[in-house]
């Protein structure tokens, strides 16, 4: 760890009892995993067969290759996870190890008992309360039961024959490839927002987020150029810079780090980080009631809400041919409406 906060006090932090994943999860990634949650059974069926074999061959790997985190080895890691776990009212904490690795990642791996790895490079970088952001994101991946959905996805697609049969072949499994990697992507952001939520320390997560982008190097950074960077990513007022940035992240599983801090940022600046730390959050108990409907129209109306919003010419395009098409739709029922009544006398 970069350095360390002994000589910090305590903070005082919201325990969130019973909350439910739905509170952090951005409306594009809750609405897939409400409509997947309502397949009752079929993710206990994919979490075993993942135990029985998969699985139990992850952890051996890690239990053979990596550190065990807990009271003796990476202390500090391990009281973090635990102080996250509580904060979020995770039922089951999960097993921790870091790896040797030179690349800046963690990951949460595994379905039934997911385990979270930690690179050795992302420790070095960090400090205290920037890991504690990173295991709480990773947690959120766990409580969300990301892997769990992805896997089901995955296997439906699988069973329909729709990897084998879609119109226009290669371009339509392209097509379904990029839905799935969008989805991935948006995970990325509730993880992020399930970080927050566990730190409860806004300029943690964007520091975090600016290390692991510039490689360090804190006394060299600056929250608000880094803000400002993001802003003139997210214009992309030239159209061509608009299409490259879809090839650039078409297969990336992560967001790019200057847009991660934007998404966070606009959260918090929404009023809906405070109102759950103030209690107003859905709880577990109120999971099996999520209709899917309301999760569908939540992630339309966030999509639509970015398009409104943005500078980038792609986007500006799409939400005012979305607009014309609304329009002109009206107009159509309209005229329809008006030769029925027509006829009808």
């Amino acid at each position: 760890m970069s350095q360390s906060n002994e000589s910090r006090p305590a903070r005082s932090r919201v325990v969130l009892r019973n909350i439910s994943s739905r509170a952090w999860e951005h409306p594009a990634d809750r609405g897939a995993l409400v409509a997947l949650r309502k397949l009752k059974g079929f993710d206990t069926v994919v979490k075993l067969m993942s135990g029985l074999i998969n699985e139990r061959a992850v952890r051996l790997l890690y239990l053979g290759s990596a550190i065990r985190v807990d009271e003796r080895s990476f202390p500090e890691l391990h009281r973090a996870l635990n102080d996250a776990a509580s904060i979020l009212d995770a039922e089951v904490v999960p097993e921790l190890y870091v790896q040797a690795d030179p690349f800046f990642n963690a990951m949460t791996i595994g379905l039934d008992r997911p385990i979270i790895v930690v690179n050795s490079a992302l420790v070095d970088l960090l400090d205290d309360e920037e890991l504690r952001w990173v295991l709480a994101h990773e947690l959120g991946h766990a409580l969300s039961g990301h892997a769990v959905y992805r896997t089901i996805l995955l296997r439906l697609l699988s069973m329909s024959g729709v990897l084998t049969v879609v119109p226009l072949g290669v371009l339509g499994l392209r097509m379904i490839i990029a839905a799935l990697m969008e989805w991935v992507r948006k995970s990325e952001l509730s993880a992020d927002r399930a970080g927050l939520l566990a730190t409860q320390d806004p300029a943690v997560a964007y520091r975090a987020l600016m290390k692991m982008a510039g490689g360090g190097h804190l006394d060299n950074l600056d929250q608000t150029s880094f803000f400002e960077q993001g802003a003139e990513y997210d214009a992309a007022v030239d159209i061509r810079d608009s299409v490259l940035k879809l090839l650039l992240i078409e297969r990336r599983s992560h967001p790019m780090p200057v847009s991660r801090g934007t998404e966070l940022r606009r959260w918090v600046d929404s009023g809906a980080y405070t109102s759950v730390l103030a209690g107003d959050y859905p709880t577990r108990e109120t999971d099996s009631d999520a209709k899917v409907s309301e999760a569908a129209q939540e992630a339309a109306r966030s999509y639509s809400d970015a398009f409104r919003d943005t500078q980038d010419t792609l986007g500006r395009l799409a939400h005012d041919a979305a607009g014309w098409m609304g329009s002109a739709k009206v107009w159509f029922d309209e005229q329809w409406r008006r030769r029925g009544d027509e006829d009808a006398s």
